[in-house]
């Protein structure tokens, strides 16, 4: 029978009351109905229960309008995790408008483009940061662009205003009773953010309010979060927004306590005052507190729960993390699937296996989160699975909603990176047995160095404008602290006579400081018969030898 002469295509057509685009924003307007008094936020002496929230939201984005902020603009953030950054998440794309959530790592320069590149109309900004931000707003030659300054009260530290107008100020001229704006598309844009490639410049990954809404939720459901978790905000919200969790928590109602700053002892005492349940980070936060003293960790007897991603977490942090209580769940992604979209799903059975055997199971890329359609390993030329034998490599590949709509002002770039019906993620895996993957290697030259992608490309331009260098390659080194930094190899011009700490000195006038190579060797590098340099021989390198330390 033809779909056409079919009863379920007659008459049942799709209209107001049974098709809502989805979106995010209905978590808040829903926390803030069912739930007004539970406390949404903590941060320092600050309180915000949902309905608080919420009103503050409402604010930020009928001021923002005022301001001719809408639909299709860019509204630029360079905040750490304060409630104003939470508020930035729901109060910008309420208003049709498209958050940018910036690194606050980065130098002028790269600050300079994202705004250019992005068009951003409005930049809020923390105090922390004034001097970089002055640069960059100098640099990108945008006197039109207005500025609101956050005065956090947590922020003890020196800095100063640059701004047009402080953030208190801003939203307090903002209509409390403006409602958000629910998208009339759910392909439209809700976030933009920037990430680095094998180029200089970075790329802008768009989200759109589907991939948003529904990545919030696989959170919930893929991590097995209950209801009303208490999470602590460990994970900068500028990366990925924060793996979706702005909006995660929104749909949980649950507790979102900020913090300023990754350190142990105030990670331990925020779990122990604030009854801390969940917590997200790079291999490096949870080895931070893996590493700490015992004394740290006195008093919290509670279950807590931790999600980790980025570079693959080291052996000795899983079992680290099993001895001291905490559960681990390892997930898999990048900027351009929102986050996480992989979870290594566990089973019962495994806690009945040797602790070798678990944490060989528990640091796998594992299986597609519940609201992605498919993960698998194939052939990028043929676009053919490969054998689930887990020694066959190939190219790891995402389908589904939680798939950025593409590179902002960058054809080419979507088109390659989608190309036969798939996110392409540049790493190299095998398909094992039971369905799971793992990583073998990557062939993008991306080293995740603390849960932040640096180019090495970039670095290597950095280090080629020295008059002293020939030829240069870098790599990722792996380490214990970070996961992998990034270590290069030098070859130098004949007669040149320069120093390990002159180059990092060098490099430091053009990159960020978590971008400098932490090891430098002067050796003549291995190339092919065309001149090309092996990186491969030298990743081997790396692995086998103690050059790092």
């Amino acid at each position: 029978m033809s779909t056409t002469s079919s009863p379920y295509a007659q008459d049942l057509a799709r209209c107001e009351a049974n098709y809502v685009p989805l979106t995010p924003l209905s978590f808040l307007t829903r926390s803030a109905s069912v739930y007004p008094d539970r406390v949404a936020v903590i941060h320092g002496a600050r309180r915000y229960t949902w309905s608080q929230m919420a009103e503050r939201c409402r604010r930020l984005g009928s001021a923002l309008k005022a301001q001719g902020v809408g639909k299709g603009d860019t509204v630029a953030v360079v905040l750490n995790n304060t409630p104003e950054m939470l508020e930035a998440h729901f109060a910008v794309p309420g208003i049709g408008a498209v958050l940018n959530t910036i690194n606050t790592r980065l130098d002028a320069d790269v600050v300079a483009f994202i705004l250019n590149h992005g068009e951003a109309r409005v930049l809020i900004t923390d105090r922390e940061y004034a001097p970089a931000m002055r640069q960059a707003v100098e640099r990108a030659a945008r006197p039109d662009l207005k500025i609101i300054d956050v005065d956090d009260p947590e922020y003890l530290g020196p800095g100063e205003r640059i701004g047009d107008i402080d953030y208190e100020r801003f939203i307090a001229g903002g209509d409390p009773a403006a409602p958000l704006e629910m998208p009339a598309d759910e392909w439209d844009a809700i976030s933009l953010n920037y990430t680095s490639g094998t180029t200089g410049d970075p790329k802008g990954v768009v989200y759109h309010h589907r991939g948003a809404y529904l990545n919030a939720l696989s959170n919930i459901v893929s991590w097995g979060m209950p209801p009303h978790a208490v999470y602590l905000w460990t994970l900068p919200m500028f990366h990925c927004n924060g793996w979706c969790f702005p909006w995660t928590m929104a749909a949980n109602a649950g507790v979102n306590v900020c913090l300023r700053k990754v350190d142990p002892a105030l990670i331990f005492e925020a779990i122990r005052q604030h009854g801390v349940t969940h917590y997200c980070g790079a291999p490096i936060v949870h080895s931070m507190l893996v590493n700490a003293p015992a004394a740290m960790r006195a008093g919290i007897d509670h279950q807590l729960h931790g999600l980790v991603a980025a570079a693959p977490p080291p052996a000795s942090m899983i079992e680290g993390m099993a001895n001291i209580g905490i559960s681990l769940t390892h997930v898999y992604g990048l900027t351009e699937t929102y986050g996480p979209a992989a979870v290594c799903a566990k089973h019962d059975h495994w806690t009945d296996l040797p602790i070798a055997e678990q944490v060989a199971l528990n640091g796998r890329q594992g299986v597609t989160y519940h609201a992605q359609e498919g993960i698998e390993v194939m052939d990028p030329e043929t676009m053919t699975p490969v054998p689930r034998d887990g020694q066959t490599m190939g190219e790891i590949m995402f389908r589904g909603n939680l798939v950025m709509k593409g590179y902002l002002k960058n054809p080419k770039a979507t088109t390659e990176a989608l190309r036969g019906g798939w996110f392409h993620t540049g790493d190299l895996a095998v398909m094992q047995p039971d369905g799971y993957v793992k990583i073998k290697d990557r062939s993008k030259d991306i080293i995740i160095s603390g849960g932040e992608n640096i180019s090495s490309i970039e670095v290597e331009e950095a280090l080629y404008k020295h008059p002293a260098v020939m030829a240069v390659a870098v790599v990722a080194a792996p380490d214990d602290k970070w996961g992998e930094v990034p270590a290069a190899f030098v070859e130098l011009r004949e007669g040149a006579d320069v120093s390990e700490a002159d180059l990092v000195a060098h490099c430091r006038a053009h990159l960020a400081g978590f971008k400098l190579p932490k090891k430098i060797i002067f050796s003549e590098l291995p190339k092919t018969s065309t001149g090309k340099i092996q990186k491969f021989v030298l990743r081997e390198c790396m692995r086998s030898t103690d050059a790092i330390d």
